[in-house]
């Protein structure tokens, strides 16, 4: 398109070589593995956007599956339609979906929906897309799970072209344009960001999207894949940066020495140690990381206030620019 993404007010608030940022995942609240309740998401949303976290984000899942192990079922609420609530009680802190999952969603809707959002909330809007996983999800919707890597490649370019194209004939598998165009189109481009391999090979991500979402694993695994990631980029786009990011479960202690202990999916840590491990993480090359308090065992707004108070100084938001 043209643009350099420090151009985009988003983006460029969130993103920055060899920085780190911090955003929070939702629902904001502890529900262990009980299904949340989903109170106060708006009031803790406006407090995390005071505090400085630079983003928010949505996850999308349809159906409650007790043999996935994921009580929230995303946040409960539809992805894209919580987020566009929330957008409107907000102003600043920008909107992301890890992940919508796009072999469940037709492509024309998406971009439809998507163009809709950016429009309302100008540059707030990041797109991280998956392949997805949820096989009770595929089978609600009769989809072939096993073809969801096909069906994410065929509705990835569908989007793209529907999305950035005006008037341009277009035929997939998924459907056909012919004679007319998507309204509305996004005033700015969209951040679209890959979540895993979407069933894809490193080279096709690379080739792909705007950046890279991927799993927590150890620190010189981590390092090592990024590392991986940023040469099949200069491959295969020159010397254009990509963005790396990675989500964090954690359980903020009372002691802010306390150090790393192994949870699920994440550590109980105290906020010095949290510092660290987020430096080491940004030297590495980690862009931002999306926290999860799902799991803290502290009042989840005295812990937004620590976070805030001492840690978020470390990873501010790299801009304040007026919405």
């Amino acid at each position: 398109m043209g643009m350099q993404w420090n151009e985009h007010k988003g983006y460029s608030r969130m993103i920055k070589e060899n920085k780190l940022t911090i955003g929070l995942t939702l629902p904001i609240e502890h529900h262990g593995n009980e299904r949340p309740k989903m109170t106060q998401q708006v009031e803790r949303v406006q407090l995390a956007e005071r505090l400085g976290f630079s983003a928010i984000w949505f996850q999308d899942v349809l159906l409650e599956d007790p043999t996935f192990h994921d009580p929230s079922t995303g946040q409960v609420y539809d992805s894209l339609l919580y987020l566009t609530y929330i957008g409107a009680h907000t102003n600043i802190i920008n909107l992301g979906t890890a992940a919508v999952v796009l072999s469940l969603r037709h492509p024309l809707r998406l971009a439809k929906e998507a163009a809709t959002i950016e429009n309302l909330f100008p540059e707030r809007f990041m797109l991280g897309i998956s392949s997805g996983d949820r096989r009770r999800d595929f089978e609600g919707l009769h989809i072939p799970i096993m073809e969801r890597g096909k069906i994410f490649r065929e509705g990835f370019h569908f989007f793209e072209h529907v999305l950035n194209r005006e008037y341009e004939d277009y035929q997939s598998p998924l459907g056909k344009i012919e004679g007319a165009t998507l309204v509305p189109k996004p005033n700015k481009p969209i951040p679209t960001f890959i979540t895993g391999y979407a069933q894809q090979s490193l080279d096709w991500v690379a080739e792909h999207g705007d950046g890279w979402m991927f799993y927590p694993q150890a620190l010189d695994k981590q390092q090592s894949l990024i590392e991986e990631y940023r040469n099949k980029v200069l491959e295969k786009r020159g010397n254009t940066f990509q963005p790396f990011f990675q989500p964090l479960v954690m359980d903020l202690a009372e002691d802010p020495n306390h150090e790393p202990e192994k949870i699920t999916l994440g550590y109980k840590l105290g906020s010095n140690a949290l510092i660290t491990w987020l430096k080491k993480h940004e030297a590495i090359g980690v862009n931002h990381v999306m926290i999860s308090l799902s799991n803290s065992t502290r009042e989840v707004e005295e812990v937004m206030r620590e976070l805030g108070e001492v840690v978020l100084p470390h990873f501010p938001p790299h801009h304040t620019f007026p919405y």
